[in-house]
């Protein structure tokens, strides 16, 4: 066999092993979630933690322009068969794919949160209803510790850079309670691709081949704990959005500070509000006149920002991410972000917020 079919036939031998595998969470669980990958992101973590800027950003950039420069040059020299064209294509991405899946992408594939934590998948109505209400009371409560007036929105009083160091004591606090949930050697920064993240309609990502966890810096402030614990989340591990929605939010709530407390409540409150506007319009709208018009406020905040960024690009890069997120046991692809609220609901039936 000729070397120009090494790679390509690897990467569909890579494709068969990992849809075998996927039927062995518990395999996943053990020897890769909870063993291999905490190795290799901690040290990935150590590695480029202390620097200020993405070396994972950077190494796409760089990718990038030579993967261009590349195919200009070849253009010039030397006239490719479709067929070798072909081959060369799924030559690099053999080698992408088994870096992604070795380096995080087998997190897909482990056991799923509800599992672990003995959370229902199912609840009524009614537990949604009950769940809305202190979920809108307790929200409310700490907008006014915040704000002392119920029209005024939250303006975070803090730096990027505060956050990152803050956001820290939340996750803290919560491993005292979930152990699993310890978060150690932060690797958190700012994308340098924030203003194309913004067009495509991402507050941040995780990079599987650094760790970095990357947060879009244009977002709006008191949306930025959340987001940053979302992305810590997939640093642990966790790669199913539903999951790191809601660790990011037990994160969030867990911290001592106000403002990071009201960032995971309203963060919350909007998926239950969304998912209540889908559900019963009547009842929505009964929701909404009791929630305080500053949270109202912050909500628009959101909202206009991604309205001033809307564009055909963010319509691709969502459907892309859709099939993405499908290709990799994640059945509900992009709406999967929302199915966090049946985490909550249900880890909430017994629990007081």
């Amino acid at each position: 066999m000729q070397k120009k079919y090494y790679l390509p036939l690897g990467l569909l031998i890579q494709v068969v092993f990992v849809q075998l595998i996927s039927f062995f969470p518990e395999l996943i669980e053990s020897y890769y979630s909870d063993g291999f990958y905490t190795y290799i992101s901690s040290i990935f973590r150590i590695i480029f933690g202390f620097l200020p800027f993405s070396v994972g950003d950077l190494c796409y950039l760089i990718a990038i322009v030579l993967l261009l420069i590349s195919y200009f040059k070849n253009q010039k020299k030397i006239k490719l068969s479709w067929k070798d064209r072909m081959l060369i294509v799924l030559s690099y991405f053999s080698v992408f794919y088994f870096f992604f899946n070795i380096l995080w992408g087998l997190n897909y594939y482990r056991v799923p949160l509800f599992e672990k934590m003995k959370i229902e998948k199912e609840y009524s109505k009614e537990d949604l209803l009950l769940f809305t209400q202190k979920l809108i009371e307790k929200t409310n409560s700490i907008h006014s510790q915040i704000t002392r007036n119920d029209s005024l929105k939250v303006i975070f009083p803090y730096s990027q850079e505060k956050v990152f160091e803050m956001n820290l004591k939340g996750y803290h606090s919560l491993s005292k309670q979930i152990p699993s949930f310890n978060y150690n050697y932060p690797s958190i920064k700012k994308s340098i691709f924030s203003l194309p993240l913004s067009y495509m309609g991402f507050s941040g990502y995780l990079n599987p081949f650094t760790n970095e966890a990357q947060v879009n810096y244009k977002i709006p402030m008191y949306n930025f704990p959340t987001t940053l614990t979302h992305e810590m989340a997939h640093q642990l591990g966790y790669a199913s959005e539903s999951e790191a929605n809601f660790i990011g939010f037990l994160a969030s709530i867990n911290n001592e500070n106000k403002y990071f407390q009201y960032s995971g409540y309203s963060h919350a409150l909007n998926y239950c509000l969304s998912n209540w506007r889908f559900l019963d319009e009547v009842q929505f709208k009964k929701f909404i006149k009791i929630v305080h018009p500053g949270i109202i406020k912050n909500y628009k905040e959101s909202e206009d920002f991604w309205d001033n960024y809307e564009s055909f690009i963010e319509t691709g890069f969502h459907l892309f991410y859709d099939n993405f997120l499908k290709m990799n046991q994640q059945k509900d692809g992009i709406d999967g972000y929302s199915r966090y609220t049946d985490l909550l609901v249900n880890y909430y039936k017994n629990k007081n917020l």
